[in-house]
């Protein structure tokens, strides 16, 4: 969420006091979920009765919260953002849905969406920021998805390197590691082709660069006997570069 957020506000140029407002109705959309999912799951049975007067109030003080900063930002002039929120509601209602079903785990495809959905953020930080393109609002929504989603790919491709006894020769290592190694070298040759027609600065191109050697290195150096938080920590360590080098890369280039 807040890697959107980063490279939308850099690539605006001009963020103010209602950058403020959308960084804290982004935190407080994502922390709503945690208590309404518990809700859904104390009335599917999943958890104890006991634990619906916390979950309700939490909701309460998140959804409160968040009708109060998006009522400011709508004041702010900025009511146009209320279009990018829409999509994430069935998103949310779908994952909800899986829940009250114990069928929430291990769905790629719901979490490809939500990426989709918390990738909208980079387009509102770059209209708030002072951004009026819509063409790069667009793309802004774009990359940042098509990264994100990569990184959950190449994520699963590890955790599932991880039980593997011996080395498997390289043939069925690229069998296996096919979605991800395609998502990645997608992104870089679109990437470059964007920073060619000179839409997007070059530094996104070396960032999706970068992260495409590292799912190379996981073809290479399978992850086996790591452990699940390392696995995590090093993509957190690879989506911090990509943030990073991106948001640079806008600031310079305005």
């Amino acid at each position: 969420m807040f890697g959107p957020l980063a490279i939308g506000l850099a690539a605006g140029g001009s963020p103010g006091p209602s950058a403020l407002l959308l960084v804290g109705a982004s935190l407080t959309a994502f922390l709503l979920r945690q208590p309404v999912t518990m809700v859904v799951k104390v009335l599917s049975r999943r958890r104890r009765r006991s634990d619906l007067r916390a979950s309700l109030a939490w909701a309460a003080i998140y959804g409160g919260s968040l009708s109060v900063l998006i009522l400011l930002l709508v004041f702010a002039g900025h009511s146009r953002l209320l279009w990018l929120a829409a999509p994430g509601i069935p998103v949310f209602l779908w994952h909800l849905w899986l829940v009250s079903r114990r069928a929430e785990r291990g769905r790629v495809g719901i979490e490809l969406v939500g990426a989709g959905v918390l990738a909208l953020t980079a387009p509102a930080a770059f209209w708030v920021a002072g951004g009026q393109e819509l063409g790069l609002a667009v793309l802004l929504w774009l990359i940042t998805w098509l990264q994100a989603a990569a990184s959950i790919l190449l994520v699963y491709l590890r955790l599932g390197q991880r039980d593997q006894d011996s080395l498997p020769e390289l043939d069925a290592r690229l069998r296996a590691a096919w979605r991800p190694l395609l998502y990645h070298l997608f992104n870089l040759g679109l990437a470059a082709g964007l920073s060619l027609a000179a839409t997007l600065p070059w530094g996104v191109t070396i960032a999706f660069g970068l992260l495409a050697v590292d799912a190379v290195d996981a073809v290479l150096r399978p992850a086996r006997s790591v452990t699940p938080t390392r696995i995590g920590l090093r993509q957190l360590g690879a989506s911090l570069m990509f943030v990073l080098i991106s948001s640079l890369s806008f600031i310079f280039r305005g």
